[in-house]
């Protein structure tokens, strides 16, 4: 029985046990579709939700008699557009879904027609002994057939009702682009009457403006809230990190080692628990990080940072100016409610002129006190001026019957101002905060106790200001209702297709080629804060330092260049016509250029000298300032700086004083009488050469006769010294001790 069983086992077909593997397989990836049923819910889930989003918006755009307010189709716009988005990637998914079990389908139908895998009389006594497992496989494929047929009908189906929704939400988007470009067609007609002929008895329902007012605003507002929690989240993160650095930074400073070189931190805003501080940032970072926010967010947000200003500036400020500061929140409420309230009748009209006269004498008066605040002065006079203009746009739209128009003039403005105000304390907290950084790292030998303190401020204010003026341009434009149509024309000048001659491109990428070089070169410039930065003069020994800064920033300067040539979208082929150009451009006239460029790098390695050294080059002699890739900067003791080419540096013959260290063998002469008592004189300048400070002293001093006349011996000393740096002043002591040593000794000097 054992010989008989050896022998069948040996004749059963090697492709049976494959097939019955593969069947096996099929079977278990058939069964494995709880990812499948988990995306097909999680997108009837999603389409559910969007679809009773979009169900008023439907009603609302498909009635024509319906106004709408061109702020509420811009929401409106937004949910159709992300709902767009969404149902194209759900569509995206069931079709990678699809196709899987499509696959599966075929495999199993191939499977299932598989002879092999069949009972029949004519088999081998081998293939007898799978009859079992046969059957059941073959029970277990067509049960696997049918759940994965209706798992393909599932997705079908949905994939249907997608498609169906994609069309309407499609043609839903179209009536709202129609809706905005017939209002923006009509945004500068009347659409109320003369404020002399507006009715004067219209009475109005407050609560029902209200809620008809803020109704398509509300579904946007929760739509976008819901959505974008992502960038909320981002944001809290950051400010959270902005909270730890500052508190951490406080509690370093209070200990005992480090208080005694820091001494009494006094800062205006910024505290040891910086919970305020942090407020303002969020809600002034806000807009930043939600550039399709509505402007219903921008004005709930601004509301929240007016509040928490308020409650700042009550502590900071003197009485005066926090009345000025109410006036302006109150200012504020006021233009909120009023253009929730503003309709064609005349009391309300005349109300929102007084309000808009209010709004310039006020600003006029923060105008005045703005100036004193630390942020760009060039910024503030540009804001006002336009806060002016929309102020007496205001009136002039309101009073030609114009008023929802009106209404979006003042409401930019206020918050125009408002946001100017918030981000010069943003400058200021953000400023205190490097600011503690900065001395905590004195104390701590943190990296930023290496910077140069007065590069730092310029660099960091810069960057500051720039996020500024982007902050409150994105505000205006999201509050002027313009903020869609800006972008997409600038998306269109930008992506439009361009040649010049046979080489296509679009402006684009010569604007991020432009970015990305003046990125590079910036980083580049700013970079040595991070090596100290100071300042070379002859004041005082400066520290010597090598040239890993410039082989720095010509990493950062050749990787800029590489990144930009990348963006700008030039094809290999032409970039090699323009190396050939460039080696033309070369040959012709550029020689020195790249001569210099070249000696430039060799310097940086080769390091014949490095910054703080003093060398001597032809007529010239100075301190190394600065090591460059065309060109290196010396100081000379006269205090003038000298440019000079990193080709004649190479070439040049360089003497190089302080290489391996400062020693100087420096000369002195001097000329006494021939009656002179040598032996003593010789005395005398040991004497007081010993009790110099800067002289070497393992190395004695070397005096020889130098000349001989009728009248006079020319002494030579040769001493050396420790630093070349001091030989002005090591000769200034030595001569004045020397002559009055002579004096007492009654030694002629000639």
């Amino acid at each position: 029985m054992q010989m008989q069983t050896a022998d069948t086992s040996t004749n059963i077909p090697d492709t049976l046990l494959f097939k019955i593997q593969q069947a096996q397989a099929a079977i278990a990836a058939v069964d494995s579709k709880s990812q499948d049923i988990e995306l097909i819910n999680r997108i009837k889930m999603g389409l559910s939700t969007i679809k009773t989003h979009l169900s008023p918006i439907r009603a609302e755009v498909y009635t024509p008699e319906k106004a709408i307010d061109p702020q509420t189709l811009l929401s409106y716009k937004l949910i159709v557009k992300d709902a767009r988005r969404n149902a194209d990637n759900w569509v995206n998914a069931l079709a990678t879904s699809s196709k899987a079990l499509q696959n599966k389908a075929q495999q199993i139908l191939v499977l299932s027609r598989d002879s092999s895998l069949r009972i029949s009389k004519s088999d081998s006594s081998s293939k007898k002994f799978y009859n079992t497992q046969l059957s059941s496989l073959r029970l277990k494929l067509l049960a696997a057939g049918k759940s994965n047929n209706r798992q393909l009908d599932s997705v079908s189906r949905l994939l249907a009702t997608l498609s169906a929704f994609r069309s309407a939400t499609a043609e839903l988007q179209v009536r709202i682009d129609n809706r905005i470009r017939s209002a923006s067609q009509t945004v500068f007609h009347k659409e109320s009457a003369y404020l002399w002929a507006s009715p004067k008895d219209q009475s109005f329902n407050f609560l029902q403006l209200l809620k008809s007012s803020y109704e398509g605003q509300d579904k946007a507002f929760k739509y976008f809230f819901n959505i974008t929690w992502d960038n909320r989240l981002l944001l809290i993160i950051i400010v959270c990190i902005f909270f730890f650095w500052i508190y951490s930074n406080f509690k370093k400073a209070s200990k005992p080692e480090n208080r005694r070189n820091i001494g009494e931190l006094q800062f205006i805003h910024i505290k040891a628990f910086p919970v305020i501080p942090s407020l303002i940032i969020l809600f002034t970072l806000a807009p930043l990080f939600e550039p399709n926010a509505s402007s219903i967010y921008i004005q709930l947000t601004q509301l929240l940072l007016l509040t928490v200003l308020t409650y700042h500036f009550n502590k900071q400020i003197s009485s005066h100016q926090f009345n000025y500061w109410l006036l302006i929140l109150v200012l504020y409420i006021l233009i909120i409610v009023s253009i929730v309230l503003l309709h064609d009748g005349i009391w309300i009209r005349l109300w929102l002129i007084l309000l808009n006269a209010a709004a310039i004498y006020i600003g006029l008066q923060i105008y005045m006190k703005l100036k004193d605040l630390q942020i760009a002065g060039r910024l503030i006079r540009p804001v006002y001026l336009i806060y002016l203009f929309l102020n007496l746009c205001a009136v002039i739209l309101n009073i030609f019957g114009r008023i929802s128009l009106a209404g979006t003039c003042t409401i930019t403005a206020i918050i125009g101002l408002t946001q100017l105000i918030s981000l010069a304390l943003f400058v200021q907290i953000v400023s205190e905060a490097i600011w503690l950084q900065i001395k905590v790292s004195a104390c701590t030998g943190g990296i930023f106790s290496r910077i140069n303190v007065q590069n730092t401020k310029t660099f960091f204010k810069r960057i500051l200001t720039a996020l500024c003026i982007l902050l409150w341009l994105l505000d205006f434009l999201i509050n002027l209702n313009i903020s869609e149509n800006v972008f997409s024309l600038l998306h269109k000048i930008l992506e439009k297709p361009r040649s010049f001659g046979s080489i296509h491109f679009t402006l684009s990428n010569v604007f991020f080629f432009t970015i990305i070089i003046y990125l590079s070169n910036l980083i580049q410039k700013y970079i040595g804060i991070l090596f100290g930065g100071e300042k070379v003069t002859f004041s005082n020994e400066t520290r010597r330092k090598d040239s890993k800064l410039s082989l720095i920033r010509l990493a950062v300067i050749l990787a800029g260049v590489m990144l930009a040539i990348t963006a700008s979208g030039i094809p290999a082929d032409k970039l090699t016509v323009v190396l050939g150009a460039l080696g033309v451009g070369i040959g012709l006239g550029m020689q020195n250029i790249v001569n210099n460029f070249v000696s430039g790098i060799i310097l940086m390695f080769e390091k014949p000298f490095q910054i703080g050294d003093y060398i001597e080059l032809a007529d010239k002699k100075g301190k190394i300032r600065d090591i460059g890739i065309r060109s290196s900067k010396m100081l000379t003791q006269q205090g003038s700086e000298v440019i000079i080419p990193n080709g004649d540096l190479l070439s040049g013959r360089l003497v190089n004083w302080t290489l391996s260290n400062n020693y100087l063998k420096t000369e002195v002469l001097i000329k006494v009488h021939i009656d002179s008592d040598l032996s003593l004189v010789n005395n005398i300048i040991n004497q007081e050469v010993s009790r110099l400070p800067e002289i070497i002293k393992n190395q004695e001093p070397e005096i020889l006769i130098n000349s001989i006349s009728t009248d006079s011996i020319e002494i030579k000393l040769l001493v050396w010294i420790t630093s070349i740096y001091k030989e002005p002043t090591f000769k200034s002591q030595l001569l004045k001790q020397l002559l009055l040593k002579f004096r007492i000794e009654e030694i002629k000097m000639m």
